[in-house]
């Protein structure tokens, strides 16, 4: 049996080929289609890591009745949230409106002119602990709608006009560091201060407020790290949401601790978590802190990464329908592997029990033992530490023979737009050429495989086949890393390609009239309204991303119009940026550096490449952040053209030679590699180091 999505490119919708739903996939001949049997649409959203979604397939889209109910009342559309995110987005925002909750697997009812009348998330396929049923769900819409569709009718065209008036909404305001204060007090208000994080369980990474955190610190002259920070980011590693064995993050944590989680791994979580314990670290965290970024960015390299360079979207929660079956331990296994003496050293320092904590298993975690890891060296400790990463690497070996979690081999540009930045930043803080490779050769293949002549970009690759033009957070996302690129590498073609996917950026998505950005080009496929973007979600904002990546190039190429741009994108959020910190943190870090202002690096070289390169190599092992940094070389052979922010910056004598200019002041330039890394420790004005 299949239904209409046969020769689509998405895992997600590939998985639900051969359910008894006559599934199509978003298209102008299902919404044909149900104009012409005159039948409400059933539009279900989700992704292939999601656990819930594959719940509700197994309990409902796979039970004939149900299928026999869908299939005579309604038209059933399946999308992929992260192929199509502009549909997600506008079908999110209407289910959170009529709920005031959200989440996937999304489901909502239209009109066959596209309008939501009704919607909510998962729903058990009958009824079950107070809530309804699925079955019961589809029986009253279809009796409602056979009864008084003019009314639903009604309905939908109200809820669409609130969605249009919410999109059309004044947040415009002033900016200045009020604003800051403002949002720093409200996370304050929030955290946890036994467990890290905000808010209580199901607890979220939320890496974008930290570095905004980390931020504040520096601007205000903490001298020590802040208690969200440190305490977030050590409960985090040694929780279960932490892979202990091979890196990485899982998507979110179900209790407070941090102990069990929703065990998909995603690549945008996972490039956003790196850059921040990667930034926590250069601010003087600890070396645990180094390693986590180290492990997270090697296991991306190994379990995530097309041959050809691009970074794959995700990796499942469940292996044959039981969740979390590639992560789990039982102390029987353990031993096997290690032995009856290191496996008693790793039980006890991995809370591995007979009972387990998780189905009769264990996840593995490290809470409540922070202080050996984190505490004073001695040669005992560091004995017992070394027989842990024995251990933890041989127990990896191990894993990798038992059934892999499916991945999601789809390469988004937005995700690896993140993915990029982060390897390139940590390429360049921890010396390591290969993530700044891998950086490079990710970017290649976006720009290669999703890429067009015309300047366009595409959203998503998946088997040699691309879909949907680029959306917002597509050209930001992949803009930022370009620049980072250029920073990190020094290779000019990179700010090329920045500048053209910024103007490319500005003229398909920017408001003009009220700041900020829509998610969608201008000459896009229309929705049933536009929505702008200026809140995260579990990725940054696309608005948030372009007001960063249009500030950086500003100050780089003297485009007092990108400028211009960014501020206004900052204005126009002002109303939120101090009141919901926790949706607007990328936005934040953006008002961080639009207040500062950056702090502008112009290195040009001297008469030794080796000088050069050291002297760029210790600016990124200090954490000085809101900066952006030019190069330029004087060797005879040097064919690069500059950026603008070095023009009048000549060399002075044959070192090195930095200059560090604020706005239109420029201070005395810096010669040599000795007086160079003493402006950067000034900079710096030391790590950020506990007391």
């Amino acid at each position: 049996m299949s239904n209409h999505l046969a020769g689509q490119t998405s895992p997600y919708l590939i998985q639900h080929i051969h359910n008894p739903v006559d599934w199509y996939p978003w298209c102008d001949e299902a919404f044909d289609e149900a104009r012409v049997r005159d039948k409400p649409i059933f539009l279900s959203i989700g992704y292939s890591a999601c656990h819930w979604c594959h719940v509700m397939e197994e309990e409902s889209f796979e039970d004939s009745e149900i299928a026999r109910e869908l299939n005579r009342d309604f038209v059933s559309i399946k999308v992929d949230r992260e192929q199509r995110p502009d549909v997600d987005r506008v079908y999110m925002e209407a289910v959170q409106a009529m709920t005031g909750r959200g989440g996937w697997p999304l489901s909502v009812f239209l009109t066959p002119s596209r309008k939501p009348f009704f919607g909510g998330t998962y729903w058990p396929p009958h009824p079950r602990d107070g809530s309804p049923g699925f079955d019961q769900v589809l029986h009253a819409v279809a009796q409602a709608w056979r009864g008084g569709r003019d009314s639903l009718r009604t309905e939908a065209d109200d809820l669409t006009e609130q969605l249009a008036a919410a999109a059309e909404a004044d947040e415009s305001g002033g900016l200045d560091r009020a604003l800051v204060e403002q949002a720093h007090a409200a996370l304050v208000r929030q955290f946890d201060g036994q467990w890290g994080g905000f808010g209580a369980a199901p607890k979220f990474p939320s890496p974008l407020q930290l570095r905004f955190v980390l931020r504040c610190a520096r601007a205000w002259g903490f001298d020590r790290l802040p208690a969200m920070v440190s305490t977030t980011l050590d409960r985090m590693a040694a929780g279960g949401i932490y892979d202990q064995l091979g890196g990485g993050f899982h998507r979110y944590s179900t209790d407070r601790r941090w102990l069990v989680p929703h065990f998909e791994k995603m690549l945008c979580d996972n490039a956003m978590l790196a850059t921040c314990y990667l930034e926590a670290w250069l601010a003087g965290g600890p070396p645990r802190w180094r390693r986590v970024v180290v492990e997270t960015l090697d296991y991306v390299l190994r379990e995530m990464t097309h041959v050809d360079g691009g970074f794959f979207t995700s990796q499942d929660a469940d292996v044959e329908g039981h969740e979390g079956d590639f992560y789990l331990w039982t102390p029987e296994e353990i031993h096997d592997v290690l032995g009856p003496k290191a496996a008693k050293t790793f039980c006890n320092a991995f809370h591995v029990t007979e009972d387990g904590n998780f189905e009769g298993r264990n996840i593995l975690h490290r809470s409540g033992e922070l202080e050996s890891p984190g505490g004073p060296t001695s040669s005992r400790a560091e004995r017992r530490e070394a027989m842990l990463a024995a251990s933890r690497h041989k127990l990896l070996a191990a894993r990798e023979s038992r059934r892999r979690p499916g991945r999601d081999e789809k390469i988004l540009a937005s995700w690896n737009g993140l993915m990029i930045d982060a390897m390139a930043r940590a390429g360049a803080s921890l010396g390591e050429p290969r993530y700044l490779d891998a950086a490079a050769r990710a970017a290649e293949f976006v720009l290669a495989e999703l890429g067009e002549t015309s300047g366009r970009l595409r959203h998503a690759w998946c088997e040699g086949q691309t879909t949907a033009d680029g959306f917002l957070d597509d050209y930001a996302a992949m803009t930022d890393a370009m620049v980072t690129l250029y920073e990190t590498r020094s290779e000019r073609r990179w700010l090329d390609v920045a500048v053209r996917l910024a103007d490319r950026m500005l003229a398909q998505f920017a408001d003009r009239q009220r700041g900020g950005f829509f998610y969608t080009a201008a000459d896009g496929e229309p929705m049933i309204t536009r929505v702008r973007d200026m809140h995260d979600a579990s990725t940054p904002s696309g608005g948030g991303l372009a007001t960063m990546a249009l500030l950086r190039l500003a100050k780089l190429g003297r485009r007092e119009d990108y400028w211009q741009v960014a501020r206004a994108s900052l204005r126009s959020a002002a109303d939120t940026l101090g009141r919901w910190p926790m949706a607007t943190g990328q936005l934040l870090l953006a008002l961080q550096m639009y207040l500062e202002p950056p702090i502008e690096i112009a290195i040009v070289g001297g008469d030794n490449a080796e000088e050069d390169r050291e002297t760029l190599a210790e600016l990124y092992r200090r954490f000085i952040p809101n900066k952006v940094v030019g190069y330029m070389s004087t060797a005879s052979n040097a064919r690069q053209r500059p950026p603008r922010m070095l023009d009048d910056k000549p060399a002075v004598g044959p070192g090195t030679t930095v200059y560090v200019c604020r706005g239109e002041t420029c201070e005395s330039p810096a010669v040599g590699r000795e007086a160079a890394i003493r402006t950067w420790d000034r900079l710096a004005g030391g790590s950020l180091v506990e007391t």
